[in-house]
């Protein structure tokens, strides 16, 4: 099984660096004035890859050479730089453009958080192409879409976070209780401003470049984002923004470069292939590891059609090959390694599958089909190979008091200890689930309804925060302290 999260890693760490490829090559290229594109003969590179090329190669370098420190002491840097940036824009918005002014270039019910089954936007008087974008991305049944979303994102949370630097940042934390501290705290500092940042873009962008998309053919809507920072943030704020941004691109790809080449280090060459060596000798071998995994990323990041191609390939396609495994090893005692890995290798096969030979499918409506597919191998898997050992069972049981169908484990438990109780909070559990799920998109739309000026859907944003923040303290925080305390 841990070959198997290895071969994970690697393919999902060569996603992302395929959309950084994409992303940072079309972000330099409208922002920067230099046309950097190469000729070779017939051959010509374009502008946006070499920026690309130039950018991820200078980041890979600093990544390699500057250490975990140094990765940390960026994403904290950028993280106040970018926080000043989205207060600083937010101002600029709020105090320049009206709700009326807003509402006069998008249609009707564009402001409403709720929708029903069919999109009912119709952008037909004032930006026409934004209608065959989303019927080109597979929003028209929007209500269907958000299901799946929710499908995937319930399953995707019971599985846990994926092989990478998600896993490593809760792995470092001490404690099962510091790592809901360290979670919570990060979306209650993160989303505010980042969304802050993202509605005023998105105000400024409908409001001063509608009349100039209407005039466009083949718009790149990918590209409203530089656009929108080249044509109308003050120079000044425009530095600032540009380098929040940069830092947090490289914070976000050095932490992506540094996971998968650890799993190689550590878990297959040190523990594996070649244990007994020196440090150095894992340090030049993870070296090597990330250099040709960023060299795969860019390769088929040349080739990548879209930002949000690359996307939903990663978040659904792949993600629906890794959830099936990863929600059964907490949830079915006779899940066992064997389950894992071909569970697993089921579920890259058919996303890799899915991304060759259906790439003009909308991946999140195939998620169900590719979590069923991977089911189907950890089920064969596990069933048609010994279970593991009682005593190891019994000792993860007792550890980690898992919810389930765990009987045959407790019954072997409980001959030996008659004092031990299975885990009673699966209520209380699932109550917090759903206030944590109202709790976080809050601190999506407050900042939306700010922008917007929509003052009753700002207000009752804002008291449903409070709510679930105090509901969260007395059955979450609470009580995960005193377990905490309790063992300790």
């Amino acid at each position: 099984s841990k070959n198997i999260i290895i071969l994970f890693a690697v393919i999902s760490a060569i996603g992302f660096i395929a959309y950084f490829f994409e992303g940072i090559g079309k972000f330099c290229e409208a922002i920067l004035p230099f046309d950097l594109t190469v000729k070779m003969g017939s051959f010509n590179i374009p502008s946006k890859n070499v920026y690309a090329f130039l950018i991820i190669g200078l980041t890979t370098i600093y990544t390699l050479k500057g250490g975990i420190f140094s990765v940390v002491a960026t994403e904290v840097f950028q993280y106040f730089i970018m926080t000043l940036s989205s207060i600083a824009i937010a101002f600029i918005v709020f105090f320049s453009v009206s709700n009326e002014t807003i509402m006069e270039v998008v249609p009707l019910g564009w402001d409403q958080l709720f929708f029903g089954w069919e999109m009912s936007l119709d952008w037909s008087k004032t930006l026409p192409a934004l209608n065959d974008k989303i019927a080109t991305d597979g929003f028209q049944f929007i209500g269907v879409l958000f299901m799946m979303m929710l499908f995937k994102g319930i399953f995707s949370s019971l599985a846990g976070p994926v092989p990478g630097y998600d896993m490593q940042r809760i792995l470092s934390t001490k404690s099962p209780f510091e790592a809901a501290k360290m979670s919570g705290f990060t979306i209650l500092v993160l989303y505010a401003p980042r969304y802050l940042m993202i509605a005023s873009f998105a105000v400024l962008a409908l409001v001063y470049l509608t009349p100039n998309l209407q005039q466009m053919t083949n718009i790149d809507f990918e590209i409203l984002l530089p656009e929108t920072i080249s044509q109308l943030v003050p120079t000044g704020l425009k530095g600032l923004i540009l380098a929040g941004l940069l830092a947090a691109f490289m914070g976000t790809f050095a932490a992506v470069v540094n996971a998968a080449p650890a799993y190689i280090a550590n878990d297959l060459l040190k523990n594996n292939l070649i244990p007994n060596k020196d440090e150095k000798t894992y340090v030049r071998y993870s070296y090597l590891a990330a250099i040709l995994i960023v060299g795969f990323g860019m390769f088929f990041g040349f080739y990548a059609t879209s930002l949000n191609a690359i996307t939903l390939w990663i978040t659904a396609s792949l993600y629906g090959g890794y959830t099936a495994a990863n929600v059964l090893k907490w949830i079915w005692w006779r899940f066992n390694g064997h389950g894992y890995f071909w569970g697993m290798l089921a579920g890259l096969l058919a996303s890799t599958l899915k991304l060759i030979f259906l790439s003009d499918w909308i991946d999140i409506y195939l998620f169900p089909a590719i979590l069923v597919f991977s089911l189907l191998g950890c089920l064969l898997g596990s069933l048609c190979t010994p279970p593991d050992d009682m005593e190891t069972l019994k000792a993860f049981y007792k550890t980690v008091k898992p919810w389930g169908f765990w009987k045959p484990v407790l019954n072997e438990v409980q001959k030996q200890d008659p004092s031990f109780e299975p885990n009673q909070s699966f209520s209380r559990d699932s109550f917090n689930v759903l206030i944590g799920i109202i709790w976080q998109m809050t601190l999506v739309v407050w900042p939306i309804y700010l922008l917007i000026k929509k003052w009753d859907g700002l207000l009752i944003s804002l008291v449903v925060f409070f709510v679930c923040t105090l509901l969260l303290k007395k059955y979450w925080y609470k009580p995960l302290k005193k377990e905490h305390y309790e063992k300790n």
